[in-house]
């Protein structure tokens, strides 16, 4: 039984007045641990992929042993230099990395907040289904950004880094780009990842059903092949495909998660009448 009945608008209101105070105080505490250890941080995790020692390079470098068409990570000498061109650039840096990092380590608790504050408005029914759906939508944020900052950054990074319009042009690397693209595909793909979570909202309201994605995959996949190459804009297909596999895996995930349409599940009910 739905318990929102026996809660006024003003109890409501207080109860979401101390999720964000709780969600807010979270956020905060986190920023501030982020803050303390950024330096560590920065060295040993975010400027990591800008040397050839990263740990996917020295992998790709064993698999290209057996996979000669793939890319060349063998690069020892791979090194993208970072310049700072603004005085205050490394201070801003510093703050704006703690916050975002802190909204990333506590993903899991604002979804916690989120469930209390939603799940008086439910029935033990759909309780039990939700608490699922939240679950599995802080997961997907996690595997997407962890697909963010292994696979998409890296590959991106190595491509634009190596890149040469001319010889007399000097490649350097300000932190502002560098922390721009970073924070950007790192959580791009965490939200990109949330793709089957959003569908199946979507189609809880009927809103969304399987034959959307049976009638437009083909458009999907051409579409899917155009975002890969903007996110990761290389010439070989197989930094290309590191990024489009994960989306069209995640797009028919996200045609698992939907329901069928009403009117195919009618006529089936005919059939078997």
């Amino acid at each position: 039984m739905k318990e929102q009945e026996e809660m006024s608008f003003w109890d409501h209101l207080e109860d979401l007045r101390w999720t964000l105070f709780r969600s807010i105080l979270g956020l905060f505490v986190f920023a501030i641990a982020a803050f303390s250890v950024m330096p560590y941080l920065f060295d040993n995790v975010i400027l990591a992929p800008a040397s050839s020692d990263f740990i996917v390079y020295r992998e790709m470098c064993k698999i290209s042993a057996y996979l000669p068409f793939l890319p060349d990570f063998c690069d020892d000498n791979f090194k993208v230099p970072i310049v700072n061109i603004r005085l205050a650039s490394q201070f801003f840096a510093h703050m704006t990395t703690s916050f975002w990092l802190a909204l990333l380590l506590t993903f899991p608790y604002l979804m916690f907040e989120t469930w209390r504050f939603v799940s008086p408005a439910l029935y033990d029914s759909e309780k039990k289904s939700v608490r699922w759906v939240f679950f599995f939508g802080t997961i997907m944020f996690f595997v997407g950004c962890s697909v963010g900052y292994f696979l998409v950054f890296p590959m991106t990074l190595r491509f634009l880094a190596t890149y040469s319009l001319s010889s007399a042009i000097t490649e350097q690397v300000s932190l502002d780009s560098y922390m721009d693209n970073f924070l950007m595909l790192v959580f791009v793909m965490g939200l990109v990842f949330e793709m089957p979570l959003v569908s199946w909202l979507l189609s809880q309201v009927g809103l969304l059903h399987k034959s959307f994605f049976r009638t437009y995959r083909r458009h999907a996949i051409v579409g899917l092949i155009v975002a890969a190459a903007f996110i990761t804009p290389s010439s070989d297909p197989f930094t290309l495909s590191i990024v489009f596999f994960p989306l069209y895996f995640l797009y028919e995930l996200s045609a698992f998660f939907v329901k069928k349409d009403p009117v195919i599940e009618d006529e089936i009910n005919d059939i078997e009448d």
